[in-house]
């Protein structure tokens, strides 16, 4: 979901104080909450062998013109019929980002139609989406050779494998939904973070990548966690989320620097506070905080509203019922202190979640409260009784 907001010209940073104030104002916008968006990854495989390596120029042919210039230089990346552009990830993973709207039900129309023209456009070259948060039959392999992939893949690879396994082999649902009032934000933060190990239980999918059985409910959040926890780490519940995350932002190693040649890798290890005290042979600009902060992976991310990060791809139409649990437990500040009461004895279990999934006790007690409570609230999002309906039956059939 893309923030409504002006963007800023480029600006020099005089010190880390107004670096760390400008994320604050760009990631923690606080208003009424009115805005919704999801985006879906999925994998990508042949039809006839899932296993195969993904053809590159299959994958161009099959999306034409609403190819990313990531794949095709020339593309014109056309967005979806209703609007949605599209994008590729490292190793083939497509993706589709809905424009922010104000209806539940209109949301989910629109999602519906993007991944029917998108099914439609990859069966035409004998491509299929998969159906897990990690790809259960290939290992990694990097289809975009542009600079930003290279660079990541440099900085994860010194810490260990699964650096190029989460650019390559994973795919999330991402839910996002508005800060809300000011008055009520770091609540909001509080219960969208409790609901992480929750949520993340509930619908782990993953637990094989590359044809090997991990052990782990969701292969993707553990893949995640171990790509570079200091970029990956859920961030701070405390009484000033803005601030905490502007720190962490600032502290956060820089793993890429934009410029003209094919090379974005810093010349040398450092934080982006050092950058702005002079470390490199140019000050950074707004735009390369901007950048900065795309680098950065929490389970959920701040950027002028809450993107969801924590839920792993689901099966064709799988991804409404945790979108609409999500909007529902969102819906009121009633249902918000609801959902913080529920998730109190699973709080911080985000190892636990992706090892364990519903095995683990106490994130299954909390789960079911959370789904009692977001059925009760589900009639607050608009969406009809018989969709309701089904979508209650989904989520209580996986407790």
């Amino acid at each position: 979901m893309t923030a409504l907001r002006n963007e800023p010209a480029p600006a020099m940073f005089a010190d880390r104080a107004a670096a760390e104030a400008y994320v604050a104002s760009v990631c923690f916008k606080h208003g009424p909450p009115r805005l919704y968006g999801v985006e879906l990854e999925w994998t990508v495989h042949h039809a006839e062998d899932p296993a195969q390596v993904l053809d590159r120029h299959r994958l161009a042919t099959a999306l034409g013109d609403h190819a990313p210039p990531t794949l095709v230089p020339d593309s014109p990346q056309r967005p979806l019929p209703s609007g949605t552009p599209l994008t590729v990830e490292p190793g083939g993973q497509v993706e589709i980002s809905t424009p922010p709207c104000t209806s539940l039900p209109d949301l989910f129309r629109t999602v519906a139609q993007d991944i029917a023209h998108l099914t439609a456009m990859l069966a035409d070259h004998g491509l299929v989406l998969g159906d897990k948060g990690a790809d259960a039959h290939r290992g990694p392999t990097r289809m975009l050779r542009v600079p930003r992939y290279a660079a990541m893949e440099h900085a994860f690879g010194e810490l260990g494998p699964d650096g190029i396994s989460m650019m390559c082999c994973t795919a999330g649902l991402q839910v996002c939904i508005d800060f809300g009032e000011q008055k009520h934000l770091q609540d909001r933060w509080a219960a969208v973070h409790r609901l992480g190990p929750v949520l993340t239980a509930l619908f782990a999918n993953s637990p094989t990548t590359g044809g090997l059985h991990t052990g782990w409910a969701s292969a993707r959040m553990r893949t995640l966690y171990g790509t570079d926890p200091v970029r990956t780490r859920p961030s701070a519940v405390c009484a000033d989320p803005a601030a905490a995350y502007a720190r962490r932002v600032l502290d956060t190693p820089v793993i890429a620097v934009r410029g003209p040649s094919a090379n974005w890798i810093p010349p040398r290890k450092l934080t982006f506070a050092e950058w702005i005290d002079g470390a490199l042979d140019r000050r950074p600009t707004s735009d390369d905080l901007d950048y900065h902060l795309t680098l950065l992976f929490p389970p959920v991310r701040p950027r002028g509203y809450m993107e969801i990060r924590y839920l792993d791809t689901p099966a064709p139409g799988g991804w409404i019922a945790p979108s609409a649990l999500l909007v529902a437990l969102f819906s009121d500040p009633s249902v918000v202190d609801g959902v913080l009461a529920a998730t109190e004895r699973a709080a911080g279990r985000w190892l636990a979640a992706a090892r364990h999934g519903m095995a683990d006790d106490r994130i299954a007690k909390a789960a079911r409260d959370v789904v009692a409570l977001g059925v009760e609230a589900m009639p607050r999002t608009g969406l009809p009784a018989d969709q309701i309906s089904t979508i209650s039956r989904e989520l209580e059939g996986k407790l």
